[in-house]
């Protein structure tokens, strides 16, 4: 939820909009106590009918008219509507998990990210009642005595909370952020819910196979925990202020630490128009692409000089003020680098640049982005085939948005594990893309990343210099010595594994499996008409000896019998047909 941005002369209509706004629909979840039973139910109910829709998407006799690709992907459009209107109904942490889904590009379907993207946490406010408890229980005074005013309508609710603007006794402009009553006990029944569910997941033969559900479950817990923590969001707020003290173009709230608890968090009013309000902007007489400019570098810094970023900088979060200035709200998500990821970063990098899929895929699975397996051949045939076909163009040229959109094709089906830190970038990659277009149709957010990238490809030092290459190639040079010094020790392994029996040589013929699969259905078959025959005989002996109800068993386990028999030779005539 993001701090308001706008004008102040806006604040009194806006306010009127969100009382209307905020009681047009009464949510269960709307409350200060909630029944672990209801919960379950309503929990349990969304996933088993969701499964049965997914159960039913695999059917061909459910699509009226028969399957095409056009029915699925319009089935899938209307289920992921469905998707996001039901979690919005499940409440905040389900709201929460969503958002978060919103980034995995590579866990599920385009069409539901492309929808959950769309989820927005605007639900009813909770009352003012509520929001003196609060106060009062978390900073140990009443509202009156701790604030000159205080406006009881909020400019701003979401599902973790809400915001009111207020003045303090000293006279500084301020807004108060209030945590919606009961969240805590909220979010410990759904979790508790959830990894029951997320187990369901894991184990399942399908979709548990090769994904990781568990950790990514566990990746939710730690960021949904982290957004509740007021005192950690204003910790992030300050270091996030620290990084940025040489640039008088970035704005970040000071927090008012004397009115803050882990429930309440009073921070600097800033008002500003929202970044992606394109025409205010204009009017307001400030330079689009310059703005552009600076949102893209501002990023950057973020993540490459840092390792400190804004995980969810989406148009909401980001304002610009009169002077021009980048004001930066809500930093309850936030994104770490560690220090191991640059090398591999730059890895990565050169491996793109030389289009060597072999590179590349080593490099991704060493910072984890790729699951290792047996085979890695069809992964790094997928990845050559990415850098061959994708990347023809210069990196000043490429679109950050289609390249994310290519590797998630990619990834999606085969065993890459991006990172929630990876997905979080891409994703804020993409809306800053799509901001600084809608600023300057002809910003390129490739140009202002192209420094950063030969600065994170030389020796680190800030200098970009042409003596780049030649470091590349005298390492590279190493490489192969250390690889032709260690060879003798490697065949010398490989002998001794020989001569031990440790080594094994795994052979595949898939014209031998094949034949093998279809003698194995065959002998089934001949087993199946086995049973029919016998089962038809005693049946037919029954009924000559006048036991017409008992002859019924008999017959109808032939009957069975006989149905699995003809699919199974129907299933071998195709089989056949296409080989």
């Amino acid at each position: 939820m993001s701090v308001f941005s706008a004008d102040s002369a806006q604040i009194t209509s806006y306010a009127d909009r969100m009382e209307k706004t905020y009681t047009n629909k009464s949510y269960r979840w709307n409350r200060e106590n909630y029944s672990r039973q209801r919960r379950f139910v309503d929990i349990w109910m969304f996933v088993l009918t969701l499964l049965f829709g997914l159960w039913l998407d695999g059917k061909a006799w459910s699509y009226p008219g028969g399957v095409t690709e056009a029915r699925k992907i319009a089935r899938r459009k209307k289920q992921a509507i469905w998707i996001r209107n039901t979690l919005l109904d499940l409440g905040p942490t389900f709201i929460k998990v969503g958002q978060l889904f919103s980034t995995r590009a590579d866990l599920f379907p385009g069409e539901y990210v492309e929808e959950l993207a769309k989820l927005q946490d605007r639900v009813p406010a909770f009352g003012y009642e509520q929001v003196e408890t609060t106060v009062e229980r978390e900073l140990g005074k009443k509202i009156p005595e701790l604030f000159h005013s205080f406006e009881p309508i909020p400019l701003a609710a979401a599902s973790l909370g809400q915001v009111h603007k207020a003045k303090l006794r000293s006279g500084e402009e301020v807004v108060v952020k209030i945590q919606r009553p009961g969240l805590k006990k909220l979010f410990e029944i759904d979790l508790a819910i959830l990894k029951g569910i997320t187990r369901y997941f894991q184990n399942h033969p399908d979709w548990g196979r090769g994904r990781d559900w568990l950790g990514i479950y566990e990746e939710c817990c730690r960021i949904l925990w982290e957004e509740i923590d007021y005192l950690n969001e204003g910790r992030n707020a300050d270091t996030f202020r620290r990084n940025f003290r040489e640039y008088d173009w970035v704005k970040v709230p000071r927090i008012y630490w004397r009115y803050t608890s882990p429930q309440v968090l009073t921070l600097e009013y800033a008002p500003g128009i929202k970044i992606s309000h394109y025409e205010a902007i204009e009017a307001a007489g400030l330079d689009r692409k310059l703005i552009a400019r600076q949102g893209a570098e501002a990023y950057l810094h973020q993540l490459l000089h840092n390792g400190f970023f804004h995980a969810d900088p989406h148009p909401g979060n980001i304002a610009v003020s009169p002077e021009g200035s980048l004001i930066f709200y809500d930093f309850g998500m936030m994104g770490r680098i560690k220090a191991n990821v640059r090398e591999q970063l730059m890895e990565t990098l050169f491996g793109i640049a030389q289009k060597d899929g072999g590179r590349v895929v080593a490099s991704l699975v060493e910072l984890g982005a790729l699951a290792p397996t047996d085979d890695m051949g069809p992964v790094r045939r997928s990845v050559q085939f990415m850098l061959d076909n994708f990347m023809d163009k210069p990196f000043e040229n490429q679109s950050v948005s289609a390249i994310s959109d290519d590797l998630y094709e990619i990834a999606y089906g085969q065993p890459f594990r991006f990172p929630a830190t990876f997905t979080f970038v891409m994703r804020a990659f993409s809306t800053l893309e799509g901001v600084g277009k809608g600023l300057d149709p002809e910003f390129n957010f490739m140009e202002v990343a192209k420094p950063f990238a030969f600065q994170l490809m030389t020796d680190g030092n800030g200098s970009v210099d042409g003596n780049s290459f030649l470091n590349e190639l005298s390492r590279q040079a190493a490489q192969v010595g250390s690889t032709a010094f260690g060879l003798p020790r490697r065949l010398e392994d490989t002998l001794e594994k020989l001569e031990r029996g440790d080594l094994r040589v795994r052979v595949r013929s898939i014209e031998t499996e094949r034949l093998l699969r279809r003698q194995s259905s065959v002998q089934v078959a001949i087993t199946y008409a086995l049973i029919v025959s016998s089962f038809t005989i005693s049946a037919t002996i029954l009924l000559i000896s006048q036991f017409a109800w008992l002859a019924l068993i008999p017959g109808a386990i032939a009957a069975g019998t006989g149905f699995s028999l003809i699919r199974l030779l129907m299933r071998l005539d195709r089989y056949d047909k296409m080989f």
